[in-house]
């Protein structure tokens, strides 16, 4: 499978065993990749982080700050400045075991999403959402230990179901609140202690007619359409807060740019984010207090090899470990 990423007056491709993991993020159009760039220097490498190191740091015990991670990523990406990933359609309960247990050995932490990765497995066939098929994928890991890796702080947090409000990509019919506090439930019989999150900002979720009992933290991602940064993170932390949720930030360097880039996304309408907005609205997102995690959309190994944008991505990491120690589940 190939994707394009676009750049004005130029389309290349690329082969990637990630592809359908940017489609389960979301991701629409062909795949894409950069105009390459040259290799990088001695000067900025990109250094695994020291397993020894890192084991000493855990998240629930001292790691240091919060988590930056991307969709899309494995282990052989986790390095000094990408701490993390998201991962469900490579997920299986047969590997996921070796997954976590390569994760930890490179000081990684991870939200698992364990109902596989596209939407089509958990829909009926009117396309509407099915609890019973999404019961009986995530019921496979029953069986699987995930303890250790959830009280190491290893597993950040279950990923329960992306954009719920979206009735369009749900056969018109958005999942309701009470449906997404079924699934918490659930996935809290199974795991009391793993951190129930999902992919939804806290402002649609405030819109329940209940209190939240099972449901842990909800996710807001930034792009530049949604106006001053600060101030919209502020918005969604007063939300989370208000409604007793986790926040997990993060920023769509793929889709989410002003155009400043000069480079498109995965489509000609949308622009990825230039090297000062990664700096501008990262800082933003993490001047939020209640931020847990930082989780950007999405890994594309030519973008993110990009010296400018790496050494942005450096500069934002690094901000995420300056942040306090945040829970996401409040």
């Amino acid at each position: 499978m190939s994707r394009f990423l676009i750049h004005p007056g130029r389309w290349t491709t690329r082969r990637t065993s990630l592809a359908t993991l940017l489609v389960l993020c979301g991701a629409c159009g062909e795949d894409a990749r950069l105009p390459s760039e040259p290799a990088p220097t001695a000067a900025s490498p990109v250094t695994p982080v020291d397993a020894d190191a890192s084991l000493a740091m855990d998240t629930r015990s001292s790691r240091p700050g919060i988590v930056y991670a991307s969709f899309s990523m494995t282990n052989a990406q986790l390095d000094k400045v990408h701490t993390g990933w998201m991962a469900g359609g490579k997920l299986d309960p047969k590997s996921i075991i070796s997954d976590l247990s390569g994760a930890r050995s490179r000081g990684g932490r991870v939200v698992v999403k364990l109902s596989k990765g596209l939407d089509k497995y958990v829909k009926n066939a009117d396309g509407t959402f099915s609890l019973a098929k999404w019961k009986s994928l995530v019921g496979r890991y029953r069986d699987v230990n995930l303890g250790p890796y959830i009280s190491d702080g290893t597993i950040i947090g279950h990923y329960l179901i992306d954009e719920p409000h979206r009735a369009a990509r749900w056969g018109g019919r958005a999942i309701p609140h009470k449906t997404l506090e079924e699934m918490a439930r659930y996935s809290k019989q199974l795991w009391p202690q793993m951190t129930t999150i999902v992919r939804v900002a806290p402002s649609w979720l405030a819109k329940a007619s209940f209190n939240w009992k099972y449901v842990d933290a909800g996710w807001t991602q930034y792009r530049a359409t949604h106006g001053d940064a600060a101030k919209w993170v502020a918005s969604e932390a007063a939300a989370a807060e208000k409604e007793g949720l986790g926040l997990i930030v993060g920023l769509n360097v793929i889709h989410g740019g002003d155009g400043s880039s000069g480079i498109r996304g995965y489509t000609k309408s949308k622009w990825t984010m230039s090297p000062s907005e990664i700096r501008k609205y990262g800082y933003a997102m993490l001047g939020s207090k209640r931020a847990c995690a930082f989780v950007q959309w999405t890994y594309d190994s030519d973008f993110y090899s990009r010296s400018t944008i790496r050494s942005a991505m450096a500069d934002v990491s690094a901000r995420a470990r300056e942040h306090a120690k945040t829970s996401c589940r409040q």
